[in-house]
């Protein structure tokens, strides 16, 4: 019988080459093509690595030379970046990665840039986020029509690495517009310079004006399909399906994609939302020699944390779900699957890491981020030294190694971290540009901007070490996350070192200093109001303020004798959309402190 078996495993071997794995996407285009104007869309892109959802123009080309296009595109391994790109002549690209303070694929945002012969602007929930008005702007002057796709890229470096499991996969769009290029006499746009032409609802489809792709092209693992491409409560939706599965709808059950297990918890990650129902039922999963005694549902809605006993840190172990269904109506039910559990081994203060090059001294080794691993890049491009970089004295550091190898446009950097505060210091180096203005880039550190337009030609100076320190880094959801906005050439980073914090770590609850503030809001974004909710160490008075970009007060929410503990307000402006910052001022016998956080205020 075991010989039989193996015959078969090798017949369906066989077969699987024979007959690869169909995928199938959608692109919804417009018949004609476009100069200069306002092209906006209202959309929410799906959850998901390898696969992205985009907004965009395009020039129909016969060759490279004529090539223009303008893109959002929104990858589904993010959840706090938007990818906004040009493509000139020559397929030129010039991209640049956006953070932003909400989860993109959790509902619906506008997206919108402005393409005239001076510039290119991108713009989220109506703010100017990024501008090109460089000289190779002149180059984009081909009719482009409008696109909106769902696809899979087959460059994992970018797009991250792809699971079919996670099929299938929906792009909704609420409504595209046009305005044309109207200056000094227009009603929508930057200075009324444009003239709203038409806004297509999605209500039914418009043939006159969109088509439905039918093509593929070069790295694309799907081809279009006009079934695809369906209109659903007053949305166009573009579906990524499976073959031999078109259209709206969902026949796979969901597939666990990972466990980790640490000290007393078990987290295991689910290809799509579950229902919580079946997720925290905890006879719904089992663990050979260890005791389960709760199955909770996180707030990703993908990952359940199961609490444990029992577990010996030395051996290996698989986990067994059965029962789990996902949120479809009819809900697709997992017969049963085992996964095997990622031991976790985590890492000892500090943490140092040679972010683009092997272990070096005390810092470890670059690598890619992953569920079985405790830290690592989510993209970039590592660049080793060549003999001509690895002589070179880089001042102001006696780490020279450090700055001979890099990575390069990355976007996120992740480190695994028991809650707590931290300190984190970046270090990097200029070693390709001597003028500025080649390379400047944004870094947040846990949603915290650290750095802006930071070009290390100017500070401190080519082949010279550069440290920016974090204080006060709070990670209360065990992951330390940096992101880096590319916002011309590309970004850097040349190491990292992240060490207690002089108020402690711990590996429990959050760890806070004698005195401390914090403040959020929810919903956020929001559109009517939003709770505002404060926090802070001791007794004191508490001043909460709104401000705007330019730093000026639009509000005051609180200023008044606060006890220690949480404190809430609701907001409801009369303001129009945009980013907004709250800002909270407590003082109290034990000393000061301050908390800043980004808000979005839709219309």
């Amino acid at each position: 019988m075991k010989s039989v078996g193996y015959c078969c495993v090798i017949i369906l071997f066989l077969f699987s080459l024979c007959f690869p794995v169909t995928y199938w996407g959608a692109e919804y285009r417009t018949h004609e093509g476009f100069v200069y104007g306002r092209f906006e869309a209202r959309y929410k892109p799906p959850c998901g690595s390898g696969v992205l959802a985009s907004f965009f123009t395009y020039h129909d080309i016969t060759s490279t030379t004529a090539w223009n296009e303008i893109d959002f595109e929104i990858l589904g391994r993010y959840t706090n970046d938007v990818q906004v790109t040009s493509i000139g002549p020559g397929q030129s690209i010039r991209n640049s990665h956006q953070y932003v303070p909400f989860i993109p694929q959790e509902d619906f945002h506008t997206y919108a840039f402005e393409w005239t012969p001076e510039y290119i602007a991108w713009f989220i929930d109506g703010e100017e986020v990024y501008r090109q008005d460089q000289a190779h702007i002149q180059n984009f002057k081909h009719p482009q029509k409008i696109m909106m796709n769902i696809w899979s890229p087959e460059w994992a470096g970018w797009s991250g690495p792809w699971d079919d499991r996670i099929l299938p996969l929906f792009a909704w769009y609420d409504w595209v517009s046009y305005a044309s290029h109207t200056p000094g006499s227009g009603n929508s746009g930057t200075g009324n310079n444009f003239t709203l032409l038409w806004k297509d609802e999605f209500d039914t489809w418009d043939q006159a004006r969109w088509g439905k792709g039918t093509h593929t092209f070069g790295s694309n693992r799907v081809t279009f399909k006009p079934e695809n491409v369906i209109f659903k409560d007053g949305c166009v939706v573009l579906c990524l399906t499976r073959d031999p599965n078109l259209g709206y709808t969902d026949k796979t059950p969901p597939a666990m994609l990972w466990a980790r297990a640490q000290n007393d918890t078990v987290h295991v990650h689910f290809s799509e939302n579950i229902d919580p129902a079946t997720a925290n039922l905890k006879t719904n999963y089992s663990i050979t020699g260890v005791t389960i005694h709760s199955a909770i549902l996180q707030s990703d809605q993908r990952t359940v944390k199961l609490a444990i006993s029992g577990l010996d840190p030395s051996k290996a172990y698989t986990v067994v779900a059965l029962g789990i269904k996902d949120t479809w109506v009819p809900a697709n039910r997992l017969g049963g699957q085992v996964q095997a559990v990622t031991m976790v081994k985590p890492l000892t203060l500090p943490v140092k890491i040679n972010v683009g090059g092997p272990a070096w001294r005390d810092y470890l080794p670059d690598q890619e981020w992953g569920p079985t691993v405790e830290y690592g890049h989510q993209d970039g491009y590592k660049r080793a030294a060549s003999n001509s970089v690895a002589s070179i004295d880089v001042l102001n550091t006696s780490e020279d190694s450090l700055y001979h190898t890099e990575l390069h446009e990355l976007v996120n950097y992740k480190v695994r971290l028991p809650n707590g505060r931290y300190r984190v210091t970046l270090k990097m180096a200029e070693m390709d540009y001597t003028a500025p203005l080649q390379r400047y880039f944004d870094i947040f550190v846990q949603g915290r901007q650290v750095a802006e337009r930071l070009d290390l030609v100017v500070q401190p100076g080519p082949k010279t070490a550069h440290e920016i320190v974090v204080e006060d880094v709070i990670v209360d959801d065990r992951i330390l996350e940096m992101h880096f906005d590319n916002l011309w050439g590309f970004s850097l980073l040349n190491a990292l070192v992240i060490e207690a914090s002089p108020s402690g770590v711990g590996s429990g609850k959050t760890q806070k200093p004698a005195t401390w503030a914090m403040v959020r809001n929810y919903p956020n974004p929001f559109n009517a109001s939003t709770r505002v909710i404060y926090e802070v160490a001791d007794a004191g008075t508490s001043r909460v303020r709104v401000y705007d970009r330019l730093g000026r007060e639009v509000a005051e929410l609180a200023n008044a004798r606060v006890t220690a503990g949480v404190h809430e307000v609701r907001w409801a402006p009369d303001l129009p959309s945009g980013l907004y910052f709250l800002n909270l001022d407590h003082h109290s016998s034990r000393g000061n402190s301050q908390a800043v956080h980004k808000i979005m205020l839709l219309r």
